[in-house]
């Protein structure tokens, strides 16, 4: 009968264990100094070995030569535990057996002797799935067991193990396997199977496991039913529904066009050919991912799961956008995806986040902007942008300036109620404080008369009547306050900034105070 190339190739001792190096070496020489806990917790996420290493270390404590670190691998208690059919080493789903009957059943079990082996192991998988009820009967068995018991519950939740459990048992967290680990091991079953398989198909099948040797050599499997024994990247990549990066360029080229008619073309493809959409969108935001890594760390880097020449290709790519870019293509392209996950519209959905994208791409920095501008000096003056006015109310540079306007304009009563008024500019007001007898001289629409004749910026005009002296009090600090602004105002990069963003400075605040 056929076994699966991930059950034929399970690892049968501590060597044939791929990148668990740091759990290996502890269990290692736990055995060796005859350390041996009565509890461990292996946590990770899936296909990364964690009941094959507690059924490896099973054998090491029960092997007729052990407790070894390297189990003979032929004793009847090594062959038992390896086929799954050990009396002493019992595993347990907790997926299935989750309650607190299956626990007290547990518990009645474990204060019988081994019947023939060394160590009674209970190997309890899907862990974290056990009832709070059922983990409280477990309590006492796990925290003092029988000499002859040792328990392994493995987990990919190992945060959902109580706490009280898991402080009685020693804790190792699996690693996801390293891309370029999983193709060496990938391509030496392919060696051991007679299959012609090339590096950018191992890579494909690498990707789809991700990080999970099991998931990969999954693929691995049906892509030797459905290819035979000669396994192209392309084969692979359309059993598997992945997309080339060919195919990810497409929008790559469309985004450095700046063509959203593109973007469309490229949608009206993938639903041609009855791609998935919410799948393509998860691999573009992997693909916007790699982008950036390659642009921050070049073509070089272990940071992506890929090829040597699909990284290279990856790095050129990247070399056409700016870091800013990329991050936000990559914010956009994950917003997209969690965006379809709920879409009665797919197709739409991912038409406006690939134009969202090209737009994207058109914003400028305001760095960039300002630096777009010329300075005030190589501005030319036209009526359209009229220079503001440069003078200080200390000067009394409003007065005679309002003052020559109004008598221009034939108004010498508010000329001369303007010469003995005082007047202060602040937050974009204009401030006139005017003896009670010239009040009737002081109206609001001859002053915005002659502020329109005089030009610059438009202000806010406010009369209040009353006694010079008194008002002085109050106009120094407001002039104070105004000098600050009119300092502020005069900056070239804030005058540049006006010019291109427009708006009012309401407040200008000096940080040295």
């Amino acid at each position: 009968m056929y076994q699966v190339i991930a059950r034929k190739y399970r690892p049968q001792s501590f060597v044939d264990v791929v990148n668990q190096e740091h759990v290996k070496t502890t269990l290692e020489n736990a055995i060796a100094q005859n350390r041996i806990a009565h509890g461990y917790i292996f946590s990770g996420q899936r296909g990364t070995g964690k009941t094959t290493v507690a059924r490896i270390l099973a054998r090491c404590l029960n092997c007729v030569n052990g407790p070894t670190n390297k189990p003979c691998g032929e004793c009847a208690s090594c062959r038992e535990i390896a086929a799954g059919g050990s009396v002493d080493v019992i595993e347990i789903d907790a997926a299935s057996n989750r309650g607190i009957n299956e626990m007290r059943e547990l518990r009645e079990n474990v204060r019988y002797q081994p019947a023939r082996d060394r160590y009674k192991v209970f190997i309890i998988d899907e862990a974290h799935q056990i009832t709070n009820e059922a983990f409280n009967a477990l309590l006492k068995t796990i925290e003092e067991p029988p000499a002859w018991a040792v328990f392994m519950l493995c987990t990919t939740e190992a945060h959902k193990i109580p706490a009280t459990i898991a402080s009685r048992c020693q804790q190792f967290s699996f690693r996801s396997v390293d891309f370029e680990d999983l193709v060496a091991r990938m391509a030496w079953i392919c060696e051991q199977e007679g299959i012609h398989a090339d590096a950018e198909a191992l890579a494909v099948l690498a990707q789809a496991g991700e990080g999970s040797v099991r998931d990969s050599l999954s693929a691995l499997d049906q892509a030797i039913a459905c290819c035979g024994d000669t396994l192209s990247a392309t084969e692979v990549r359309a059993l598997l529904g992945a997309f080339s990066l060919d195919a990810l360029e497409q929008v790559s080229q469309a985004l450095i066009e700046s063509a959203p008619a593109r973007m469309l073309e490229v949608v009206n493809e993938l639903e041609r050919n009855g791609h998935n959409l919410q799948h393509f969108s998860r691999e573009l935001a992997r693909y916007f991912r790699n982008l950036l890594v390659a642009r921050l760390t070049g073509g070089e880097t272990r940071l992506i799961a890929a090829s040597a020449a699909e990284r290279q290709k990856l790095a050129e790519i990247a070399g056409k956008f700016s870091e800013e870019d990329l991050t936000r293509y990559l914010q956009l392209s994950l917003d997209l995806f969690s965006d379809l996950q709920a879409s009665l519209q797919p197709r739409f959905h991912l038409e406006l986040g690939l134009l969202r994208m090209v737009h994207a791409g058109r914003l400028v920095s305001i760095e960039e902007a300002l630096a777009g501008i010329p300075a005030a000096a190589e501005r030319p003056h036209t009526a359209a942008r009229p220079q503001p006015p440069a003078p200080s109310p200390q000067q009394g540079s409003w007065r005679e300036k309002l003052h020559a306007t109004l008598m221009e304009l034939g108004m010498a009563f508010t000329a001369d109620a303007v010469e003995h008024s005082e007047i202060v500019e602040t937050n974009g007001e204009l401030r006139f404080t005017t003896p009670k007898e010239f009040s009737l001289a002081m109206q609001e629409a001859d002053l915005s008369k002659a502020l329109r004749q005089i030009g610059g910026r438009p202000l806010r005009i406010k009369i209040m009547i009353g006694e010079a002296a008194v008002q002085e009090k109050i106009a120094v600090p407001a002039a104070r306050e105004d000098d600050l602004s009119q300092r502020a105002l005069a900056n070239p990069e804030v005058q540049r900034f006006r010019d291109v963003f427009g708006g009012e400075v309401r407040t200008v605040r000096n940080l040295k105070e």
